[in-house]
């Protein structure tokens, strides 16, 4: 059962799809004959649990319509991999996307699933080689995975860390130049990227994303916001978030409205010269 059914009492989210694309994104579904800037992401960007995230209240800030097309789960695969979704960023203004985590993403040591990058489908040859000790058959989703790998060896890890790092980046170079470089990146996190430090499996996302590897980026698009979200502005936000009692441990991994609202301001300052 998918998310969206499990929701639907609480907030629908007239989930809606785009040309040819199997993806199911955040409706009502927008009209795109007229100037839009396109809005790619993760769960944040799709607004689980929020009755505005923030590509709608940016709209509602700028003027000018934006179409939400985050997806619950999504990393970078999902977008590069679907030539709807590219047509739709190609034809907007610009396209705003969400730094998502390095980790649900395929490269050279496991694969995800095309759409919901969070599952984990396979381990490589090499991986197996590497970690031998390691079981992965009833592994299902890629936390899960780097938790497993880091406990065998934290030495081994640390191939599978920079590798990460590496595909995450090089795919993005790659999907930016695709737009055409009429990107705009949004950081949002209850902390801002820092130097590159020892990972632990509870680290917050966007995970493995340090400023190095921002910066890195910043060349090739037309600017950077960066949200950092409080501590307390996250609890306060997520009062505000709507959902069922079964669905309340989710709703408490995410950002809260007030993320939300951050986001859209950040996101104004910057995109607002360029319109």
């Amino acid at each position: 059962m998918t998310f969206e059914n499990l929701g639907a009492g609480a907030l629908d989210y007239y989930p809606c799809r785009y040309g040819k694309s199997k993806l199911l994104f955040r409706g009502p579904k927008r009209k795109l004959d007229r100037p839009y800037l396109a809005v790619l992401g993760g769960t944040e960007t799709y607004g689980r649990f929020n009755a505005s995230p923030y590509p709608a209240l940016l709209e509602e800030r700028l003027g000018f319509p934006a179409v939400n097309l985050g997806c619950v789960n999504a990393g970078l695969d999902v977008f590069c991999g679907e030539q709807t979704v590219i047509d739709i960023c190609t034809e907007a203004h610009l396209t705003v996307v969400e730094m998502t985590g390095a980790q649900n993403l395929s490269n050279r040591f496991y694969a995800v699933h095309p759409r919901r990058n969070d599952r984990f489908l396979r381990a490589s040859n090499l991986l197996k080689t590497i970690y031998r000790e390691v079981d992965f058959t009833e592994i299902n989703f890629t936390r899960h995975l780097l938790k497993v790998l880091w406990e065998a060896s934290a030495d081994k890890f640390a191939m599978v860390e920079a590798e990460l790092k590496e595909a995450w980046l090089g795919r993005m170079k790659r999907m930016i130049a695709r737009l055409e470089g009429k990107v705009v990146l949004l950081w949002m996190a209850d902390h801002a990227p820092g130097a590159p430090s020892a990972y632990a499996p509870q680290d917050p996302d966007p995970l493995f994303i340090d400023r190095e590897m921002v910066e890195a980026l910043r060349p090739f698009v037309r600017g950077i916001a960066e949200v950092v979200v409080e501590q307390a502005e996250i609890v306060q936000g997520r009062a505000g978030l709507i959902h069922s009692e079964v669905e309340a441990p989710v709703a408490a991994e995410m950002l809260g409205i007030l993320a939300h609202e951050k986001a859209a301001a950040a996101l104004e300052e910057v995109i607002a010269p360029l319109l």
